[in-house]
């Protein structure tokens, strides 16, 4: 028999040996006459301890002798009972043939078909808002004393190991923070539970060590995983040696083994400061460990749980997808390898997600050198390095939050570049009409493809508007600077019923971002960009000049047929066809005034000389009753 004290209670531990009337008698013709009654047997067995104050029975050599161990505990009434608190635990560990217990070892009913097949992101059938209540109770609770009470507290509301597990993956995850000192720490000392508690830093050892002694004692089987990372300060395509610089944990959940990191659930280092910030990341709780394996790769191959398992190598050289791809419903990625090799000059990056998702690129830290065109389920990216070399390229996605999260990176090594593909750096993303385009209120556009080449210069561009949407389009090229107002004068809208025209004309040859605006009349604010066309030109005689200016009067209706041209030559009698809404009286206006007539065809029709003037006015009378002409037109008139 053993006395062992445990905290605040007493527990006893014998052994119960049962022996019929026929073997005691035969035990007794054993015994010598002046033998000591007092004296024990000798001793053929005995309780060999296993940690974490776990006994177990060691059988001796005689295979006759057997017994039940007994384990009486004395504790306070309000105490809980250590025994409760491992007994779960003690029926999942397996005893080796020297009597210590350990964790099961993964097996085959454990692994998962490797690559992913989609189905979720977790390794078990998970209704996150079971979990609701759990989660707001066990992220307030707070520690009073020691680690037992913390955990006792944090399972009032748990009822099964699953919610067990959840309760303290919870806790972690909301109240130990990320400690840059002392990860650089090599004395593991310091990442004691006692002192993480006092803390609350710690770094990923700790968290992993926490993280198992808070499991055992709730009585779920858990063990510590070390292993490499694809953490703070991965390079893209770098390889691992050496000591392991990460841990982690699996848990013993139904059946099967399971993987978390409480670590990088907990929040993020910024790479610039070295601080950490609580940011709660769901994907790393009980992750499918086909998604897993993609930024930790442990010891022993076993504790990928998956079949077949994958090589350091293919672990190094496997595309990284950050834990923000899949947790903003993306599926997959091509290519499927983190370093491109440019093809005459271009790399192609094409992602498919579950729903209509944002999308934005850098690279070399700037949103340049790429076309980028939204799907409705994904996006496709072209992207033309300026130099030859390697690049970084990143790939941001939006999601249903207003905060661009990086989702990819890839290094690109570029061996040739096309001189002739030079995007206009005003270039912005998205490129061309999309879902996100409609969802803005712009439909069913004449130019479903977000490049328009054009020979003589001039397109025109339509496309349906809701109502109640105002447009705004700009045109931007890289060759001499212009105002932002003459950006847009190349640029005449006319509407027709529930279409909208852009007519364009090109300053001179090249490349041209036409950029696409929109905004609610009834709301205030700025405009809203939306997505922008590329159009390309090489006719070197191109030489187109502005629109001419319109005012605020120029309906959303009105229609300009001639002339076009916001310059006019100068002694010249000019003619004007517009087609005007609401207005009584129309008149062009230089140095004299000219009346303008309404057709049987329902145009304001005339002309006008530009002798003698500068500038030429286009004027209308919008009430018979009232002398106010308004401005709706200017004209520049040449010098002579």
């Amino acid at each position: 028999m053993e006395l062992r004290k445990d905290g605040n209670a007493v527990a006893i531990d014998m052994l119960l040996v049962v022996h019929s009337e026929k073997r005691r008698a035969a035990q007794g013709a054993h015994l010598t006459p002046q033998a000591d009654p007092g004296a024990r047997l000798p001793r053929r067995g005995g309780f060999q301890c296993v940690g974490n104050g776990i006994r177990k029975w060691q059988k001796s050599e005689d295979n006759d002798f057997h017994g039940t161990q007994l384990t009486v505990e004395v504790h306070p009434r309000d105490a809980m009972p250590q025994l409760l608190k491992k007994f779960s635990l003690a029926k999942c560990l397996q005893g080796d043939k020297n009597g210590n217990t350990r964790p099961r070892q993964p097996g085959g009913k454990d692994a998962h078909a490797y690559p992913w097949d989609r189905s979720s992101l977790k390794s078990m059938a998970l209704d996150l808002r079971q979990f609701e209540n759990l989660d707001a109770y066990a992220s307030q609770v707070t520690v009073k004393s020691g680690l037992d009470e913390l955990v006792s507290d944090l399972l009032q509301e748990a009822h099964s190991d699953l919610e067990r597990v959840r309760a303290i993956w919870i806790w972690i995850c909301h109240h130990i923070e990320y400690d840059m000192e002392a990860a650089q720490e090599k004395d593991h000392q310091a990442f004691k539970p006692t002192d993480i508690l006092r803390t609350q830093k710690t770094n990923c050892d700790g968290y992993a060590g926490l993280f198992e002694r808070m499991c055992r004692i709730a009585g779920v089987q858990c063990v510590t995983v070390p292993g490499y990372s694809k953490g703070f300060g991965y390079q893209t395509g770098q390889s691992f040696s050496g000591e392991f610089d990460h841990a982690w944990n699996s848990v013993y959940l139904e059946g099967r083994w399971h993987l978390l990191d409480s670590t990088w659930g907990s929040g993020l280092v910024d790479k610039t400061t070295s601080k950490f910030t609580f940011l709660y990341n769901e994907f790393y709780f009980l992750t499918h460990p086909a998604l897993f394996i993609e930024d930790h790769f442990p010891d022993n191959k076993n504790w990928q749980l998956l079949k077949p398992p994958q090589s350091l190598r293919q672990f190094e050289n496997s595309m990284y997808h950050k834990s923000e791809f899949y947790n903003k419903g993306m599926l997959s990625a091509h290519p499927d390898m983190s370093m491109i090799r440019t093809v005459n000059g271009k790399a192609t990056v094409t992602i498919e997600s579950c729903a209509p998702t944002l999308f934005m690129f850098m690279l070399n830290g700037k949103q340049e050198h790429g076309l980028l065109s939204l799907r409705k389920n994904g996006m496709k990216l072209e992207v033309y390095p300026p130099t030859m070399g390697t690049h970084r390229l990143q790939i941001f996605a939006k999601g249903s939050s207003d905060i661009y999260s990086s989702v990819l990176e890839y290094t690109i090594k570029c061996n040739y570049v096309d001189l002739g593909i030079q995007l206009p750096a005003e270039l912005h993303q998205p490129v061309g009409p999309s879902w996100f385009s409609e969802q803005m209120g712009i439909v069913k556009p004449s130019h479903p493809d977000p490049i328009i080449h054009t020979r003589d210069g001039r397109c025109s561009i339509s496309f349906g508007v809701e109502e109640g949407i105002s447009v705004l389009a700009s045109l931007h090229g890289d060759e001499g600077a212009i105002t932002e107002e003459t950006q847009r004068r190349y640029i005449f809208q006319v509407h027709r019923e529930k279409r909208t025209e852009l007519q364009v004309q090109l300053p001179h040859a090249g490349k041209f971002a036409l950029k696409i605006f929109v905004k609610k009349r009834q709301e205030p604010g700025n405009y809203v960009f939306v997505f922008n066309y590329l159009l390309c030109c090489t006719n070197t005689q191109v030489n187109w000049p502005v629109f001419p200016e319109s005012f605020g009067n120029w309906g959303q209706d009105n229609e300009l047929l001639e002339p076009l041209s916001g310059v006019l030559p100068a002694n010249r009698n000019i003619p004007f066809k517009l087609k005007l809404h609401g207005v009584a009286k129309a008149l062009v206006k230089g140095r004299d005034t000219w009346p303008l007539t309404l057709s049987h065809e329902g145009y304001w029709e005339g002309s006008c000389s530009t002798a003698g003037c500068q500038e030429v006015y286009v004027m209308v009378l919008e009430n018979a009753n009232h002398n106010f002409y308004s401005y709706i037109l200017k004209y520049r008139v040449n010098a002579q």
